[in-house]
């Protein structure tokens, strides 16, 4: 991780405990993206470039939109977004941060993705059983972990009857692992996700190619 990223980092972990300590667990992200004016060097989640961990996955399955709906949870930059839409899905992509959305429609200004600004904590009830394919890929390990309950539930309503999520995260065996931004997922808090109605499919658990390398969880699971 080159030093800049590292900043944005440590930036990062500073403005979530400076809102943490004024009660609000979820105005950082905006700050992150308003701090950073334009440079993507800022945010440390943003790399410009579909997340790897899912394009692997994705080509592996031969994963198809063919016109379903997809549904991107946390949509940073866009990168994702796109990504989905390019597979052929009818792509819906959110974020909490308005500066965030702002930004994806300023760099995809003829994307046929449909950016909104939305409160996983709080999502339109109308995306209930809405999505053929709902990713979430880095988000839950940015939330506060007192929160993150009730993120997982939200999620877990989204895709439609015989419909998939696929979860890329940060893993970690015990909570004692969970130390600072961006807080690693634990299997037991996974399974919020199985006691919210849906089927396992698939769970891996390897280390990726970062350097130094990160534990990750990539799992499927089916409505």
């Amino acid at each position: 991780m080159n030093e800049e990223r590292i900043q944005a980092r440590e930036r990062a972990n500073q403005l979530a405990q400076e809102f943490r300590q004024k009660g609000d667990l979820k105005g950082w992200f905006d700050a992150v993206y308003a701090n950073a004016k334009g440079n993507p060097s800022a945010i440390p989640w943003a790399h410009l470039t579909p997340n790897p961990l899912f394009t692997d996955w994705s080509k592996r399955n031969d994963l198809k939109g063919e016109g379903k709906k997809a549904l991107l949870v946390g949509c940073g930059l866009g990168d994702d977004a796109e990504e989905l839409a390019r597979l052929g899905f009818e792509v819906t992509a959110f974020d909490i941060s308005p500066n965030a959305i702002e930004w994806c429609r300023r760099r995809f200004p003829q994307s046929k993705v449909d950016y909104c600004i939305a409160d996983l904590l709080t999502p339109p009830a109308t995306w209930q059983s809405k999505f053929d394919f709902v990713l979430e890929c880095y988000t839950l390990q940015a939330l506060p972990i007192e929160v993150r309950g009730q993120a997982i539930e939200n999620i877990a309503r989204f895709p439609s009857p015989g419909g998939s999520l696929l979860v890329i995260c940060r893993g970690c065996d015990t909570a004692a692992e969970q130390i600072s931004m961006p807080w690693p997922l634990t299997r037991d808090e996974l399974a919020g996700f199985q006691k919210s109605g849906l089927q396992l499919v698939s769970f891996e658990d390897f280390m990726d190619d970062e350097d130094p390398p990160v534990r990750r969880f990539r799992i499927l699971y089916q409505a």
